[in-house]
């Protein structure tokens, strides 16, 4: 006999009775039933549960570890039923999903999600380089959830008005030409790309200050930065006119080696945000897996982040939070 969730119930609530007849009682079973269905329990699980007595029953060594798993899972399994109704009622009146984002791979990743699981529910997107537009936007109702990056550890935007979760952290690579010198090498010093010229796409964040700091502390200046869209910041890579700036959740693309740098002196965190009054907000958690799941999805893709998070568990696509 497979152990089912009805048996867990059976044992606790012989336990919180003391007795099998006042258990079968509040069971609404007979006592000879209820007897039968122990002794079957107690045969799956290899031993007694109860020793009996003429004032009751008391669990055995046994019956104890099988109630401490009991008072731990039967509460998970009612909170999931409760998140489940909620979230289905909360998603079957969602007319439309309204999905914002900055100019990266991980929005097209969670539209996708998005659309594979719920094909009835349209997605409509914004994207834009100001994060702080976006947070604006979900903060007045015209946007349900709004994925942005953020430098190191800065605040997102309008803490005190919406909910941001981590979808990941990741280093910030380099990507540059696959004949440069130094695509050979498995990590970079930033130091040794003080000739070069720069090249990263537009944002209203502190990224461009953390990067100037952080080539003051490799002993230089960057002599130009071109700021620019995505596909002309590959281009410029590609053709050996710049070294860029890119996520190491970068796509694989011909012509271009990304690699970390040495001490990982740039890092970006991936947030979703919502409003906790909106209407979207029952289907969060979900939307906030979906994001998780192209981040983890994206970081597979690339080689070198792979074999760069084996010795970094620090980075990566953030956990899911565990229920206590």
């Amino acid at each position: 006999m497979d152990l089912e969730l009805r048996h867990l119930k059976t044992i606790r609530a012989i336990a919180e009775e003391g007795s099998l007849t006042r258990a079968a009682t509040a069971l609404g079973l007979a006592q000879p039933a209820l007897s039968a269905q122990l002794k079957r329990i107690e045969r799956a699980l290899g031993g007694p549960l109860f020793d009996r007595g003429r004032h009751g029953v008391r669990p055995t060594a046994l019956g104890e570890l099988v109630l401490d798993r009991a008072r731990v899972l039967l509460p998970g399994v009612l909170e999931l039923q409760q998140d489940a109704v909620r979230f289905a009622r909360a998603w079957g009146g969602m007319p439309r999903f309204r999905l914002g984002g900055t100019h990266g791979p991980l929005l097209g990743g969670l539209i996708d999600r998005v659309a594979t699981a719920h094909p009835a529910t349209p997605v409509t997107t914004y994207t834009r380089w100001s994060v702080r537009e976006l947070a604006d936007m979900a903060a007045e109702g015209r946007l349900d959830f709004a994925l942005i990056g953020v430098c190191g550890d800065s605040r997102p935007p309008l803490t005190d008005r919406l909910v941001w979760q981590n979808v990941g952290t990741d280093p910030v690579f380099v990507m540059l030409t696959a004949e440069h010198p130094l695509a050979a090498r498995r990590q970079i010093e930033l130091r040794d790309l003080a000739g070069e010229n720069w090249t990263d796409v537009p944002g209203d964040g502190c990224f461009g200050d953390c990067f100037a700091a952080a080539c003051i502390r490799a002993g230089f200046t960057p002599a130009s930065v071109y700021e620019t869209d995505s596909a002309s910041c590959v281009h410029l890579a590609q053709v050996g006119r710049a070294v860029g700036l890119c996520r190491a959740t970068f796509p694989p693309t011909p012509g271009l080696a990304t690699r970390p740098l040495v001490g990982h002196p740039l890092s970006w965190r991936h947030l979703i945000g919502w409003h906790p009054q909106s209407p979207a907000a029952g289907t969060a958690a979900a939307v906030t897996g979906y994001a998780r799941a192209a981040h983890a999805e994206a970081a597979r893709r690339s080689r070198s982040y792979r074999e760069w998070l084996e010795a970094h568990p620090d980075f990566g696509t953030a956990p899911a939070p565990v229920a206590v």
